[in-house]
């Protein structure tokens, strides 16, 4: 049979709707009752809050609720700590602000002007505290703390279980990884490279921003509308912060715009449940772009990397020290500090290794995850070196990747062994697509012709990297199989823009042979959908494609087992194909199958499916993760060096994707990545 679905570019389920305006994200939401929410936010960086005198605000016109450290510390039911891994931020303000945008109070009126006009009436007298804004003078003997204690620990994450900061410093996370001997290595080197390598703090920038709608019943049960990527880690969150099961909890995602790791935790959630139960009404939050900068970005990063290489350009020893401008807060930065200490040596073999990764805190808005998770960081220096070690050796950069890239079986850094490794045609591939192979001749001469003297230089380069994915992990799904044969998949994936509804749907249809047209996949409601651990570091399609599938398997199961008892067929006789059941002598449809069941319209099939992937394997050794993404991209320039205007010629990306489910839904994912990867580089920074 042709392969209609899986590994075909198909439209996306959900581009009707988008595209005609039809979708509905929460700043179209209304409920009844509703009030708007709106946030007083610190003008300093560092402050001790000594009074805060809400009076008039809460005799202002259309004010129905003002929340502050009073409303949250005299409540029993409220825990105002939380946090991804530590317990380190707090509903709003309870004894210092810790960076400009910090929340101090909360306000619920009738009408938005009525709250942000109440903001104006609330009266803080502030004590300012030094600051630290840059992770050397945070890392200083006796710089000013930013968290005299942290609570521990928060989240029930298995890979941060042991996770912990460094007490009486700045110090968030101190990750190690070792390998070999790294002075030995450098003791064998022919020369060695000791590069420092910096990147500024930037901004996810997606078009939707935060917001959040919490309504509280009579019985205490909350219910939020959220743009999160991950509702049960909200879920659970609320359920800690308010003191309540999890049952009482429930978190939908309506459409959302845009994530790329800027959604992933609790923002809003908690201030606007906590102001929901204040006023007793639902409560609407939603950001300006200007609060989106206060409330994540990424984390800047200062990279000192030391390589040691034979004078044929291998590879023998790497020390490398990355400092990580983790904010005010700790977010989800300790994972983000491992992840870029595994990916600090690179995609290369690299027999001596010691890497020093930390998140650090400062006096600036918290950082968290963002697309690449670290490894971009990482990347950046470690490609940047490579590009210097080539030059001083006069080797092609393109060889000495090809030299010392990553290859099938080779030992990853921690001692895995790497399977179906497509680095080396990945950057063959990108290569090719700039011809690289004429970049000598091309670049003989500093001008380019034709362009009046101007003092035009053309360059290519090409870097290359290997990314892990979150491990331990864990995916949940259901798939009902309908009296008429159609089917709908339960799935708490949150479809962002990424794709992932389509690339789900194209499993299940598959694996059933129902089309498109008969499929379909609920939003996340986790009331609903079963449990899935988050929408982020690019598991999506991995776990919760593979926990769908079994899902469709399990129902196809039990179909087997149905036509076993009612037509008496044996198991060997019995197959699927395009969407029926084949038997010697004719073809089932899945709707007569359930009508002679259940004898009745109305009687469905229930499949189950769940994907957990371990720390360690079955032989005892660790695992860092389940998978491994490996790529390149190559990019040729051209600079007027009098002007700094900047063309970009032309730009390829190769990437080891495995088994494309949607051939366009991954060029689409590259060209997006590659997109922010050149403003980034090129454009983006926020300056303190």
């Amino acid at each position: 049979m042709e392969e209609t679905l899986v590994g075909k570019s198909v439209r996306r389920l959900d581009y009707e709707a988008k595209v005609t305006g039809r979708a509905s994200y929460l700043a179209d939401m209304k409920i009844p009752g509703m009030c708007h929410g709106k946030i007083l936010r610190s003008p300093f960086p560092h402050a001790r809050v000594r009074r805060i005198d809400v009076s008039k605000a809460l005799k202002a016109p259309g004010v129905v609720a003002v929340l502050m450290r009073d409303d949250i510390l005299k409540d029993e039911g409220i825990d105002p700590y939380y946090g991804p891994v530590f317990k380190d931020q707090t509903i709003v303000a309870v004894e210092k602000v810790r960076h400009v945008g910090d929340p101090v109070a909360g306000v619920a009126a009738l009408e938005p002007d009525a709250a942000e006009e109440a903001l104006r009436l609330i009266d803080v007298e502030y004590e300012e505290l030094p600051i630290v804004l840059d992770v050397h003078d945070a890392l200083k003997k006796g710089a000013p703390l930013l968290h005299e204690t942290i609570r521990l620990p928060s989240s029930g994450f298995a890979d941060l279980a042991e996770i912990r900061p460094v007490e009486g410093t700045n110090i968030c996370t101190h990750f190690k990884l070792r390998r070999g001997d790294v002075e030995k290595g450098f003791a064998e080197s022919d020369y060695i490279f000791e590069d420092t390598f910096t990147l500024p703090t930037t901004q996810h920038s997606f078009l939707e921003t935060h917001g959040c709608i919490a309504s509280v019943d009579r019985s205490g049960r909350i219910t939020v509308w959220s743009t999160t990527q991950n509702p049960f880690v909200v879920r659970t969150q609320l359920s800690n912060i308010f003191k309540v099961p999890v049952s009482k909890v429930r978190v939908v995602v309506p459409y959302l715009g845009g994530g790329y790791g800027g959604k992933v935790y609790p923002k809003v959630e908690p201030l606007t449940v906590a102001l929901a139960l204040k006023a007793q009404r639902p409560v609407r939050i939603v950001l300006s772009r200007e609060e989106v900068f206060y409330t994540i970005t990424k984390h800047a990063a200062v990279i000192k990397m030391k390589t040691g290489v034979k004078k044929d350009g291998t590879l023998v020893a790497r020390e490398c020290e990355v400092l990580l401008d983790t904010g005010a807060y700790a977010e989800i930065g300790p994972r983000v500090a491992k992840k870029s200490g595994y990916t600090a040596a690179g995609p290369y073999r690299i027999p001596h290794v010691k890497i020093d990764s930390l998140s650090i805190y400062t006096n600036k808005p918290p950082a968290g995850a963002f697309r690449g998770f670290g490894v971009s960081q990482s990347a950046w220096a470690h490609e940047s070196q490579m590009d210097i070690i080539a030059a001083a050796l006069e080797m092609d950069p393109l060889e000495i990747r090809l030299k010392n890239g990553y290859g099938e079986g080779d030992e990853f850094v921690t001692g895995e062994k790497l399977t179906g490794v497509g680095l080396k045609r990945c950057v063959e591939e990108v290569a090719k697509a700039i011809q690289w192979d004429k970049r000598d001749q091309e670049l003989k001469g500093s001008r380019v012709e034709g362009f009046k003297g101007a003092n035009i230089k053309r360059g290519k380069g090409l870097a290359c990297l290997i990314k892990a994915t979150i491990t331990p992990s864990l995916s949940s799904a259901v798939v009902k199989l309908n009296e008429d044969g159609s089917a709908t998949i339960y799935a708490g994936t949150v479809e962002m823009g990424q794709g992932s509804e389509t690339t789900l749907a194209q499993i299940v249809g598959r694996e059933l042979g129902v089309p498109l047209e008969k499929i379909q996949v609920l939003g996340v409601d986790t009331d609903v959908v079963p449990y899935d651990l988050t929408t982020s570091s690019s598991r999506s399609t991995f776990h919760m494609g593979k926990a769908v599938q079994l899902a469709a398997q399990d129902i196809k199961n039990q179909l087997k087992q149905i036509v076993i008892q009612d037509y008496g067929i044996p198991a060997e006789q019995i197959e699927f194909s395009e969407g029926k059941i084949r038997l010697p002598e004719t073809a089932l449809d899945y709707k007569e199958v359930l009508l002679k069941r259940f004898g009745m319209q109305g009687g469905t099939l229930v499949g189950q499916g769940q994907v957990k992937t371990k720390v360690t394997d079955d032989e005892g050794q660790k695992t860092t993760s389940a998978f491994w993404f490996l790529g390149a991209g190559a990019a040729e320039v051209e600079v007027d060096c009098e002007t700094g205007k900047l063309k970009l010629l032309k730009y390829a990306t190769a990437v080891d994707v495995g088994k494309a489910i949607s051939p366009l839904g991954c060029r689409q994912q590259l060209a997006g990545a590659a997109i922010t990867g050149m403003g980034q580089a090129l454009f983006e920074e926020i300056v303190f």
